[in-house]
């Protein structure tokens, strides 16, 4: 099956940076530049230079610094943003204008003020402008989604003929469902003449959860840029997950014959980055990047990962940068994982004795949320499993006869690789663990 390049346009440093709490400085956002250059994103977007003189500094160092990808700086369709902008970005290698104009009626009626005539003619003359000074010029019709059909592609044709080199189709305020947004694309490319001298591209919100797939329903009808944030970060619900756009093309690429540059290993640490320099984080169960990604807790999913990470895992939690899955130890583990965990630890059972320490867990785990080792330490610390009634959840752990090796971390360590060789175990005696069958298991900001 022949395979198409989409072009991926991050936007972290700027609808990203958006984000309550999620401002950064010129060093910060010199930083997630770069990250975002190992990452192999084809264009950042570095900021909006109009907005402050931190903005303008920030996007003119990423220009002079970075000279691999597409350096794009955001301006509305007014020349002192324009001139602003250009400033800001004309020492990149590859620089672009971005410059945007809603469209839809109610944005022209209550917070521009002007008619769509007024509205076709401001797009024109900003496009043509800063076509004399920049070959690579994008516009937005802000709130496409919700703008005339007719209207939008009226305005799409007059950029396009006035030099606009990619269009990109904002569903500013995450309106749109992905049969929609497909059909939206499908229409520009019927209806406007010369669209073919232009990449069509897709910035989608997730006020309804549907950021992703309404970016991947544009890309299915020939949109050829998608713009996204790292951890999907941006105004209000945020954008489209940039993480969760690009494995989706690699996961799925029977469904989705489409690859990006993006190199995938990066993914986490460009989000571990980001989360580092804002101080906001992600939710644990976010899609590639949280902290259950690549988690399991249930007993069932546990034995089949612990077998073959296949079973319960759609890909390599290495393939995107995660060191490797973890397996948490709370009430819905099975006797496979604890066993697996004393094992690591440097103890072996026999079955009846692991069966023994088993109820003694389940009746913990039924107390507290999550199982630590030294919980693990005392059920055994008196040499067998304490009765359920004295269970209980220690300060810290009672010490036992044999010196376990060190405790520094909570997490499993890493599960056995594909080929099927297991991670180094402490120097204790070891024997193979009883099979269990059958057991559970802003106007300002733009688009």
């Amino acid at each position: 099956m022949e395979r198409t390049e989409i072009r991926v346009f991050d936007t972290t440093l700027r609808d990203g940076e958006q984000s309550p709490g999620c401002s950064m400085n010129v060093e910060e956002k010199l930083r997630m530049a770069h990250q975002l250059d190992r990452l192999g994103v084809d264009v950042i977007e570095a900021g909006f230079p109009i907005a402050s003189e931190g903005d303008f500094a920030a996007v003119r160092a990423i220009a002079a610094a970075l000279r691999r990808p597409i350096i794009a700086a955001l301006a509305r369709a007014c020349r002192e943003d324009i001139e602003r902008a250009w400033e800001a970005v004309r020492e990149a290698a590859h620089p672009r204008l971005h410059l945007f104009l809603a469209t839809s009626d109610v944005h022209l009626e209550y917070k521009l003020r002007i008619s769509r005539q007024q509205c076709l003619e401001r797009a024109t003359q900003s496009v043509t402008r800063a076509k004399t000074l920049c070959d690579d010029v994008e516009f937005s019709p802000e709130d496409a989604t919700r703008t005339d059909r007719n209207f939008l592609c009226q305005v799409v044709e007059a950029v396009i003929e006035a030099g606009a080199t990619t269009i990109n189709i904002p569903d500013t305020v995450g309106y749109a469902t992905p049969a929609e947004f497909g059909e939206l694309i499908q229409i520009l490319q019927q209806r406007v003449r010369g669209i073919e001298r232009a990449v069509i591209s897709a910035h989608c919100h997730d006020d309804l959860g549907l950021a992703v797939a309404n970016s991947l329903a544009a890309i299915s009808q020939g949109a050829r840029q998608v713009e996204c944030t790292i951890n999907g970060i941006g105004e209000r619900a945020g954008n489209a997950a940039l993480e969760e756009i690009v494995m989706a093309l690699r996961v799925r690429s029977d469904r989705l014959p489409y690859d990006t540059a993006v190199v995938a290993k990066e993914l986490y640490p460009a989000s571990v980055l980001l989360s580092e320099i804002t101080g906001v984080g992600v939710q644990p169960n976010k899609a590639i990047i949280g902290r259950n990604a690549f988690a399991h807790e249930a007993g069932i999913h546990q034995d089949g990962v612990l077998k073959n990470p296949l079973t319960y895992e759609i890909m390599i939690p290495q393939s995107v940068g995660v060191p490797d899955s973890r397996l948490v130890l709370g009430k819905h583990s099975g006797r496979h994982a604890l066993g697996l965990r004393y094992e690591q630890l440097g103890y072996r059972f026999e079955a009846r004795q692991l069966d023994e320490i088993y109820r003694g867990f389940v009746a913990l785990a039924d107390r507290i949320k999550q199982i630590e080792d030294y919980h693990l330490l005392d059920l055994i610390g008196s040499g067998k499993a304490p009765a359920q009634s004295t269970i209980s959840a220690p300060e810290k752990p009672r010490a036992v006869a044999a010196s376990p090796p060190p405790l520094n971390d909570t997490a499993v360590p890493p599960l056995p690789t594909k080929s099927g060789s297991k991670p180094d175990l402490p120097h204790f005696p070891r024997a193979p663990l009883a099979d269990h069958h059958g057991e559970q298991e802003d106007y300002l900001w733009g688009v």
